[in-house]
């Protein structure tokens, strides 16, 4: 392969594919359009699973300084009744999903490469083929770039799958409302003895808390609730203060050390809709080009998200080192592996397993499945 492999993003996927490529002696090309590694923040917790994630990290060479990061004990898991009660308080054992801050692997990705692979400030604005493989892409700035193999993971309205197919993203019906407490050890003391030392849910039909000790005294949560899109945009979440009292509304009669996790947020209210394309989303074989992470299969938040996208950039990464003569055989394979893996059984990542509608939608009903299914 001898010209540069086009990525079009600078998230983990991105990352994992460019990095995977590197350690396989093939040059990439990264285009992301935030202006700079620290343009924002990255978002909070992720635990990295042994069963995809780490698998991926494996392939790019990265597993010391994954470990580098990992926050310790914060596999701690507990589960809470909507009237506070503990239900389940299980300590962190060490097991196959460590949790770490994603800017800081994103960090150690984007450290791990060439100086001069990623090209900040570089907003896809348009794609089009220009036939026999070959691809151009438009940027923000006005600049192009021709390609002969060309991969969005460009997230969830990626540019780039208009090339494949015709899908777009729709709402799924949920959206959070997310929080912080900062120092809140010492400033809101009864949340964070609620959330205890790692990550925290509290379910009920309809709506639920999750919450989550991020490094330091810092709590982050996310308040999931089922509504339509209209309801939303009814509430103006640039008059922070009102905003926060609505949500909140919606937990009325819920424990307060629960409810202060929305009522006493040192930031304001940020809503986060939830998306999602098609279930089983296929394409046919377009050559030169393909997709992975959100751009091929986004979901409703499951836990899975960021590990498949790494899991994604890794296998790409490898097949096109095993087929560096051969880049539709190398997109082929990856394609059918990548197609299969969203649709197989998705591991604990909140009370969604349960259904977040439905009646089982519960504490119990939640420690329960976890029991049964030994995690």
């Amino acid at each position: 392969m001898n010209s540069p492999v086009t990525i079009i993003g600078a998230g983990l996927g991105g990352l994992v594919l460019a990095r995977v490529l590197h350690v396989n002696g093939i040059p990439s090309r990264v285009y992301e359009a935030d202006p700079s590694p620290a343009a924002r923040k990255q978002g909070g917790m992720l635990d990295i699973h042994d069963y995809n994630g780490q698998l991926a990290l494996q392939a790019a060479d990265l597993m010391d300084e994954f470990h580098a990061i990992v926050v310790e004990g914060r596999q701690t898991m507990r589960v809470l009744d909507t009237d506070g009660t503990v239900l389940m308080d299980r300590a962190d054992d060490g097991g196959g999903r460590p949790e770490v801050m994603r800017g800081e692997l994103r960090r150690i990705l984007h450290d791990s490469l060439p100086d001069g692979t990623v090209r900040w400030d570089h907003k896809a604005s348009g794609v089009r083929a220009l036939g026999k493989g070959s691809h151009e892409v438009t940027f923000a700035c006005g600049c192009t770039v021709v390609t002969s193999l060309l991969v969005g993971a460009d997230g969830a309205w990626s540019r780039v799958r208009s090339l494949l197919c015709d899908a777009t993203p729709e709402y799924a019906g949920t959206s959070f409302v997310e929080t912080y407490l900062f120092e809140a050890d010492t400033r809101h003391a009864a949340a964070a003895k609620a959330v205890g030392g790692g990550s925290m849910i509290a379910p009920s039909p309809g709506k639920e808390i999750f919450a989550h000790r991020e490094s330091g005294a810092t709590v982050h949560t996310y308040a999931q609730l089922t509504r339509e899109r209209d309801w939303f945009a009814a509430i103006d979440f640039t008059d922070s203060a009102t905003a926060t009292a609505r949500i909140a509304q919606e937990f009325g009669g819920w424990a307060p050390e629960l409810t202060a996790l929305i009522t006493d947020t040192d930031t304001p209210p940020v809503l986060r809709p939830h998306y999602a394309l098609p279930t089983g989303l296929r394409w046919d074989r377009v050559p030169g080009v393909t997709l992975l992470g959100d751009a091929a299969h986004l979901a409703a938040p499951n836990g899975e998200g960021a590990n498949l996208a790494m899991l994604d950039g890794a296998e790409l990464g490898k097949a096109l080192a095993v087929h560096p003569d051969d880049v539709e055989a190398a997109l082929g394979a990856y394609e059918e592996a990548m197609f299969l893996r969203p649709t197989e059984e998705v591991m604990f990542g909140g009370a969604e397993l349960q259904g977040i509608d439905s009646e089982g939608n519960t504490a119990q009903g939640l420690v329960n499945m976890i029991n049964e299914q030994g995690r």
